[in-house]
């Protein structure tokens, strides 16, 4: 029996840690729990966001392991189980079944830079085998990149493959792989990863998003697809410039995922320290970025000013121009127009 596609937004959760780095498994819980009440549509847990290379293989079951037993059902996992080579892969698809995800998310070959053809290959085994839904994740910065000629032969010839998300930002490749694939296959999903494009991308055709900003700000993410998806153009296009302004913030002042860490932690959550060892000058960067980001949630209502107030219309620590980011996206709006696909 056909299955829904994967819609709305699926938030990459990040994952606390304790003082001595081990999971901090009720402050997860209680995440989940707060991710779940704000309208989140679903959970990924072992993305990018969730530094899914700092943790074991087990860590990374235990991961989802946590997370679905809180969320209970009440709304699907898509659960990363990109490990380092397709039998692994393979195993951690069967256990995240077994859990009861909705689908999983595996990256391309990472670490060696692959051909297409040996792309293909990789995740021919994976769709040969997979005992759940696979969605295809085309992250080129940091992995083996997927053609539009790889997805559209993976779509056609394997049914349990259904959905891709992709991290690049760029959206021509987001309209040519809809346009490749939808034909054949009009259950087929297509996510963004990139926060600073979601309104265009869900213009253009994207089922929705697995967007980092929603971890910290699942309302506005929320409401960003909502509008969009409900034609309201005018009030989407401006909450797209604030989520802009907030994501470059968290992503460019700090090593990723600190921006988001701290971030997060101003909407009362304690996530610890990360895996990740930084210098004293780092640390020092990321008490900059909190006050920087506190100013930019407490304009949207979601925590108090920091002391000694704010700005007044500029991000001026983040070194955010609102101007031009509110040019760029006034252009992306107009060149939408102009294709006639807005």
């Amino acid at each position: 029996m056909a299955r829904e596609r994967l819609r709305g937004i699926f938030t990459p959760n990040l994952v606390p840690c304790r003082g001595d780095g081990l999971i901090d498994e009720h402050e997860l819980r209680r995440y989940v729990d707060w991710l779940i009440e704000r309208g989140v549509h679903g959970l990924y847990p072992n993305g990018s966001t969730g530094e899914f290379t700092r943790f074991t293989p087990e860590e990374r079951r235990r991961i989802v392991e946590i997370i679905a037993d809180q969320t209970a059902g009440r709304v699907p996992i898509l659960a990363g189980a990109a490990e380092a080579n397709v039998r692994e892969t393979l195993s951690a698809c069967e256990y995240y079944a077994g859990l009861g995800c909705r689908a999983v998310a595996i990256v391309a070959p990472f670490y060696y830079k692959l051909g297409p053809e040996a792309v293909y290959a990789y995740f021919k085994e994976i769709g040969r085998n997979t005992p759940i839904d696979v969605t295809l994740y085309n992250i080129p910065m940091f992995a083996s990149p997927i053609d539009v000629a790889t997805i559209q032969r993976l779509a056609d010839e394997f049914p349990r493959i259904v959905a891709i998300k992709d991290s690049s930002g760029d959206l021509p490749h987001m309209i040519r792989m809809i346009q490749a694939v939808r034909p054949n296959r009009p259950d087929f999903s297509f996510l963004t990863g990139w926060d600073a494009a979601l309104m265009p991308m869900l213009l253009v055709g994207c089922d929705g998003g697995t967007n980092a900003s929603s971890g910290v700000v699942p309302e506005l993410t929320r409401r960003l697809y909502e509008l969009t998806t409900a034609g309201q153009l005018d009030e989407a296009r401006q909450l797209q410039y604030d989520l802009v302004t907030l994501f470059d913030a968290m992503l460019y002042t700090a090593e990723f995922p600190e921006g988001f860490r701290a971030a997060a932690n101003l909407r009362g959550f304690d996530l610890g320290v990360s895996r990740q060892p930084m210098s004293e000058n780092q640390k020092t960067d990321l008490g900059t970025l909190s006050r920087t980001l506190q100013c930019l949630l407490a304009g949207h209502g979601f925590t108090d000013q920091p002391v000694g107030g704010c700005p007044v219309g500029e991000s001026v620590e983040a070194g955010v121009d609102l101007a031009e980011v509110r040019r760029i996206a006034s252009e992306v709006v107009t060149e939408l127009k102009r294709s006639g696909m807005l």
